[in-house]
């Protein structure tokens, strides 16, 4: 099969477009909904209820596989839950339950009118052209959700195409971290010094570590010249990140070089629209981002 036609597209045109349709696919995550649909299956644990919801898409796999492939979440963490959770609710019930989630709260945070737009259709024809150059290969959760069905009602396709997308990213996002020599929690530190990644006690209570865990993290961080005594990114910390992040970018170009210059400027948009939308609407709680 040839490659997908791919054309340059304006400086970091790719870096907002994802930046616009990332959010909405987490949006899930932290709404009531989930909570209920997947008490309805027996799990009540906030951590085994996002563990089984993202990585459902595997199938019946181990602690190993979802340690490796979420890569910031304590081993400990993920083997107090996995697999013991599919003996409560098999992978494919809660792939239906977490449509059925996303469908209710997307109904809820943007409301009926918008769901059922010709916006939303077109985005979702847009973002799902783009996963058409995306790649299976080094990338586990882009490829396990790759294997899905596309849903049919517009949002819910909109909704995969924006989780393909993230996943793909994310995927390559490890790629780069391991190549910066950021540890799980060192990753977490230094990305929470930026002021864009989440608060560190929401860190800590969801990705399963310790406080001991971040506070070594940061002297190992420290002894590399990457943090200064106040927490703070020192110069070579600043760029190390700002490589991280241009050597993502650059992994993740080819969805949107395929779509072009001008669907990538239409996507962003639109998906913008949608985002602000649910964000507006409280779908991420407060206090959640910044450095704490």
């Amino acid at each position: 099969m040839s490659e997908p036609t791919r054309t340059p597209l304006p400086e970091r045109a790719a870096r907002r477009c994802h930046n616009a349709v990332n959010p909405l696919h987490s949006f899930h995550y932290f709404s009531p909904e989930l909570a209920e649909e997947m008490g309805r299956l027996g799990l009540g644990d906030a951590s085994a209820v996002y563990l089984a919801t993202r990585a459902a898409a595997f199938g019946q796999v181990g602690a190993g596989v979802v340690t490796a492939s979420f890569y910031n979440f304590s081993p400990e963490l993920v083997a107090r839950h996995v697999p013991a959770v599919w003996g409560t609710a098999f992978p494919g019930v809660v792939l239906q339950a977490r449509l059925r989630t996303v469908d209710r709260s997307l109904r809820r945070l943007l409301g009926d009118e918008a769901v059922e737009s010709a916006e939303m259709k077109e985005a979702a024809r847009l973002a799902l052209r783009a996963t058409e150059a995306c790649t299976p290969q080094g990338r586990p959760l882009y490829a396990a959700h790759a294997d899905l069905p596309v849903p049919e009602e517009p949002h819910l396709a909109y909704w995969h195409a924006a989780t393909l997308l993230r996943e793909h990213r994310g995927d390559g996002h490890v790629h780069t971290l391991l190549r910066a020599g950021l540890g799980p929690v060192e990753a977490l530190v230094t990305h929470t010094a930026t002021g864009r990644g989440m608060v560190p006690r929401f860190v800590l209570a969801s990705r399963g570590w310790h406080r001991a865990d971040w506070e070594a993290a940061v002297a190992r961080l420290r002894e590399r010249g990457l943090l200064d005594a106040e927490g703070e990114l020192t110069e070579a910390g600043e760029a190390l990140r700002a490589r991280v992040e241009a050597e993502t970018d650059a992994l993740d170009q080819a969805p949107y070089e395929y779509l072009g210059a001008e669907d990538v400027a239409r996507l962003t948009d639109l998906a913008k629209g949608f985002t602000r939308a649910g964000i507006g609407a409280g779908a991420f709680p407060a206090g959640i981002f910044g450095k704490g």
